[in-house]
């Protein structure tokens, strides 16, 4: 600990003056009421597109990825580098679905994808798989946001769970008082202390360590010595199809989480989101960066922090600041995770919260429901998620959160022809769509039982790369699970629709749909449509 003095005193003063913004935002552009979802919950609708550059960038790269994405360079070599075209192919994808998503929740009031699917497809059952599994989806996710903070207090010799239960007890004290409003503020001092922090390694670390070509070589020779053929600073040809796969289907899943739509719907019009499409890649401009950080880790002999005899692997990046920055900087680093942590689990724990409130509760507890009542049981329940994801870390192998993440992008991904092919086509039937989704999972949950991890002797849920050979393909090549899942969703929930429309089965109604709606409106504020009959 003594050892570690100056960078525990950086962080935790850091720490601090984070939190102290976390509870000015609720003053900052504040409303008369705070008591809705649209103020609490979106922040007014209302955010510029700085602020939800800062904000969604801060929400879908997290602390976890600042230490999994090099920790996965450090063990497995170019496979780590998917999150790289995962992220360039994203935006393109998702600027085809979120303009839609923006103004189709902007005119009916909607602040959950549930919310849009329950309109849509007229199905409350269906409305209710959505929010469900969003929750399921998140839940690990914010947990691994405490893996991250713990990845860091680790580096500096700092046990036990205390340190996080304090840092999660002051998150979840200034999200319920400023909503979202605190995330957003925060993130641009989080934001800004991250490209800090990953440019000023890229200079300095190599410079240390003799140059790239000294790093690429110690990775080099690293790799060479292993017996694993699916590792190497290249691809090779068992891995390259899932490279692929789980890269797109990655960039798939990315903006079917709850709390990546939370933030999207924050912004005030349809130009917010075009603009931040197109300026979110400079985030993997920054991930590349971050991700060579794991081949530096190998030519500094980096060693990850032992646990009860066990490594783990996720303070390689800490560790790697702490052997070669100043112990100052290396407080600014460590600042820079653990703020980084705060971003994305305040929106989680909102965005979780408001499918709660609006998909269940409204739904099925109190329908009458004011906009205040709303609130305050969207302010509660997101104390109860964060203390459910606090409990996640207590009670459970850090290992567990890991892999249960892992599932989420399978499940969180069996949402999408409810969530975006919905925006464009409302051909399927509600019925084929529902049938679809469980197909969907129980191919997924079989595909990912049956993949082992001999690293760490586990025999089930050892990572997302099923052997083709388990389809009776000869070959060892391998694919991202949640892509073959989302191909059964898909073949099931159009042999489904065709069957149900066959037998002339009723379908719901659409609450959204009013003459060419789904047609581009020109107007970016949406300002000239027709409410009458919206709901």
């Amino acid at each position: 600990m003594s050892a570690h003095t100056t960078e525990l005193v950086v962080f935790v003063v850091l720490f601090l003056i984070v939190s102290g913004m976390g509870f000015v935002a609720a003053r900052w552009r504040r409303p008369n009421d705070l008591a809705s979802l649209n103020e609490w919950g979106l922040g007014g609708r209302s955010f510029g597109s700085w602020i939800t550059w800062f904000l969604v960038g801060g929400d879908l790269y997290t602390a976890y990825t600042f230490v999994a994405v090099p920790a996965l360079v450090f063990s497995s070599g170019a496979l780590g580098f998917y999150a790289l075209p995962y992220t360039v192919v994203v935006y393109p994808l998702v600027f085809l679905v979120l303009a839609r998503m923006w103004s189709v929740s902007h005119v009916h009031g909607f602040v959950t994808p549930a919310d849009f699917v329950r309109a849509r497809f007229g199905s409350p059952t269906l409305a209710l798989v959505i929010a469900i599994t969003g929750l399921v989806a998140t839940m690990p996710y914010i947990a691994l946001q405490l893996v991250g903070i713990e990845a860091v207090l680790k580096a500096m010799g700092i046990t036990g769970h205390l340190p996080i239960i304090i840092a999660f007890a002051i998150l979840a004290a200034y999200t319920y008082q400023s909503g979202l409003r605190a995330p957003a503020l925060i993130a641009f001092v989080k934001d800004s202390l991250i490209y800090i922090v990953i440019l000023a390694a890229v200079i300095y670390i190599p410079a240390q360590l003799g140059g790239w070509d000294s790093i690429f070589d110690a990775a080099k020779a690293k790799f060479d010595a292993t017996p694993n053929q699916n590792d190497g600073i290249a691809l090779t040809a068992a891995n390259q199809l899932q490279y692929i796969t789980l890269a797109f289907g990655s960039a798939l899943a990315l903006f079917l989480y709850p709390h990546s739509l939370t933030g999207v719907l924050a912004s005030k019009n349809r130009n917010v989101i075009k603009r931040n499409m197109s300026a979110l890649p400079a985030y993997s401009f920054l991930l590349g960066l971050i991700a060579l950080l794991g081949f530096m880790a190998i030519a500094a002999g980096t060693k990850p922090v032992t646990t009860d005899g066990k490594a783990d692997t996720n303070t390689i990046v800490p560790v790697l600041f702490d052997q070669m920055f100043p112990d100052w900087f290396a407080g600014v680093a460590y600042a820079a995770v653990g703020i980084g942590a705060l971003v994305p689990a305040a929106i989680m724990s909102i965005a979780a919260a408001n499918l709660f409130t609006r998909n269940i509760y409204r739904e099925y507890i109190n329908k009458d429901a004011t906009d205040a009542q709303e609130a305050n049981v969207s302010k509660l329940v997101s104390l109860v998620v964060k203390v459910g994801a606090v409990l996640c870390i207590l009670l459970l192998d850090p290992q567990f959160s890991i892999d249960l993440q892992l599932i989420g992008g399978v499940i969180i991904l069996q949402t999408l022809p409810s969530v975006a092919l919905g925006l464009y086509t409302r051909w399927f039937h509600k019925g084929g769509l529902i049938a679809g989704w469980a197909a969907g999972l129980a191919a997924g949950m079989w595909m990912l039982y049956l993949i082992p991890n001999p690293a760490n002797g586990k025999q089930h849920f050892g990572g997302s790369a099923f052997g083709l050979q388990n389809l009776g393909f000869d070959t060892t090549m391998t694919i991202y699970a949640g892509f073959l899942a989302l191909a059964v969703n898909l073949v099931v929930a159009v042999i489904g629709t065709l069957i149900f429309r066959a037998a002339k089965v009723a379908d719901g109604e659409d609450a959204t749909r009013r003459g060419d709606y789904f047609a581009d409106e020109g107007d970016p504020d949406v300002k000239d449509l027709d409410l009458a009959g919206s709901h």
